[in-house]
C-alpha cells in the first residue's frame, strides 16, 4: 500500500461516519488527505480525529473533486443525490445505505464472502445491511464446504441501528421505568403514527411493513443474502426485532446444508474463517453477547448445535458490533480489498 488516497466521509458527524474515521486511523488506511462532509447545517464545525482537527465541509458535488474513495453514511436520499456526482468526479463510492444494494449494476460486498464482485463495479459499491453482514460471514464457510439450502433467522437488533435519537430514547425510558409513563417518539419507526417504548420491551418491527407482512428490514436481509451469496433460489425467511441494547446485534440462525456436517467440522470451519471468533463452551457458560462484542471487530459465533430432527440442520447464535463489522469496518475492508485487487480504477 505505497500509494496514498484522498478519502471523503459523507455523514462524518453521524455514529457510523465517526466510526469510519476512527477505523481509518486504527487500520493505517493509506490516505493522504481526509475530507469530512456533512449537511450545510454542520459545515464549519470541527471534529478531532487522531489528534488532528478537521473542519467539516458541506457535501456538494464539487466537494468530491480529487477524491479517490468516498464513504457514504448520511441516509439514502443523500446517497441518491450525490453518489453518482462523486463517481463522475473520479471517486469510488462505498455506500452504507440501502439506496443501491439491490441495483443489479451495483456490487453488494462482504469481503470475506464475495470479493470477486468488486471486479465488476461501475463506481459504486454497496455495503449490506448490518444484520446481513454478520450472518453471511458465518454462513459462508459452511456453504463452501456443504452447500446451503435453507436459512431461518430471528434478529435481536440494538437501538443504535436506528441512530442517536433512538439511543437517547432508550436511555431516557430506562430512567423512567417504574417512575413515570414514557412518551416514545422514535421507535419502532419515527415517521409512522404509532410509537412504543423500547426500555423493558421488544419491538417486532424494524422499518415499515411490506404488502407480504414482512418488514423492509426483513426483506433486506432475505434479498441481500441471496445476492451476496449468489443463491437466488435460497429458501430464507427473517424476523427482525428491536431490543433494549445500545450496540451489538444478535441473531438466532437455523440453516440446512446440502450435505451433512458434524459438530466437529462446523467448529473447525468457523474457527478457521477470517473474521470469525467461535465462543462455544456451554459447560462454562461461554457464548457470544452484545455487551462484550461492542467496540470489537469480529463476528462471534456460539450456541452451535446440530438440529435433533434434521440431519443437515444447524443452529447458530451470531453476535457483532453493528456499527463496526455491520457498517464502518466492512466499508473500509471493501476499500482495502479493492486496493489489494486492482487499485481504484473503474
Amino acid at each position: 500500500m505505497s500509494e496514498r488516497y484522498v478519502v471523503a466521509i459523507v455523514g462524518a458527524t453521524g455514529a457510523v461516519g465517526q466510526k469510519i474515521a476512527e477505523k481509518l486511523v486504527e487500520r493505517n488506511f493509506p490516505y493522504s488527505h481526509l475530507k469530512l462532509l456533512a449537511s450545510k447545517r454542520s459545515a464549519g464545525q470541527q471534529l478531532d480525529i487522531n489528534g488532528q482537527s478537521y473542519v467539516i465541509e458541506e457535501a456538494t458535488p464539487e466537494a468530491f473533486e480529487g477524491v479517490n474513495f468516498a464513504f457514504f453514511s448520511a441516509g439514502g436520499d443523500v446517497s441518491r443525490q450525490l453518489a453518482k456526482e462523486a463517481v463522475a468526479r473520479g471517486a469510488v463510492v462505498i455506500d452504507n445505505t440501502s439506496a443501491f444494494r439491490m441495483d443489479p449494476e451495483t456490487p453488494l460486498v462482504v469481503p470475506e464472502v464475495n470479493p470477486q464482485a468488486l471486479q465488476n463495479h461501475k463506481g459504486i459499491i454497496a455495503n449490506p445491511n448490518c444484520s446481513t453482514i454478520q450472518m453471511v460471514c458465518a454462513l459462508e464457510p459452511l456453504r463452501q464446504q456443504a452447500g446451503l439450502k435453507k436459512v431461518i433467522v430471528s434478529t435481536y437488533q440494538a437501538v443504535s441501528g436506528s441512530g442517536a435519537a433512538a439511543i437517547e430514547e432508550l436511555k431516557k425510558e430506562s430512567h423512567q421505568l417504574g417512575i413515570e409513563q414514557p412518551n416514545p417518539q422514535v421507535l419502532p419507526v419515527k415517521s409512522q403514527p404509532k410509537h412504543y417504548p423500547i426500555a423493558g420491551n421488544l419491538l417486532p418491527q424494524i422499518d415499515v411493513f411490506e404488502d407480504n407482512g414482512f418488514t423492509f428490514e426483513e426483506m433486506k436481509m432475505m434479498n441481500e443474502t441471496k445476492k451476496i451469496m449468489e443463491l437466488p433460489s435460497l429458501a430464507i425467511a427473517a424476523t427482525c426485532v428491536r431490543v433494549p441494547v445500545v450496540t451489538g446485534h444478535s441473531e438466532s440462525v437455523y440453516l440446512e446444508t446440502e450435505t451433512e456436517l458434524s459438530y466437529e467440522e462446523i467448529i473447525q470451519l468457523l474457527s478457521q474463517a477470517d473474521g470469525i471468533v467461535v465462543q462455544d463452551d456451554p459447560a462454562n457458560q461461554h457464548y457470544p453477547m452484545p455487551l462484550y462484542a461492542e467496540n470489537t471487530d469480529p463476528v462471534f459465533v456460539g450456541r452451535i448445535r446440530k438440529d435433533p430432527n434434521e440431519k443437515t440442520g444447524i443452529h447458530l447464535w451470531i453476535v457483532a458490533d453493528n456499527l463496526l463489522k455491520g457498517a464502518a469496518l466492512n466499508s473500509i475492508q471493501i476499500a482495502e480489498k479493492m486496493i489489494e485487487l486492482n487499485g481504484v480504477s473503474k
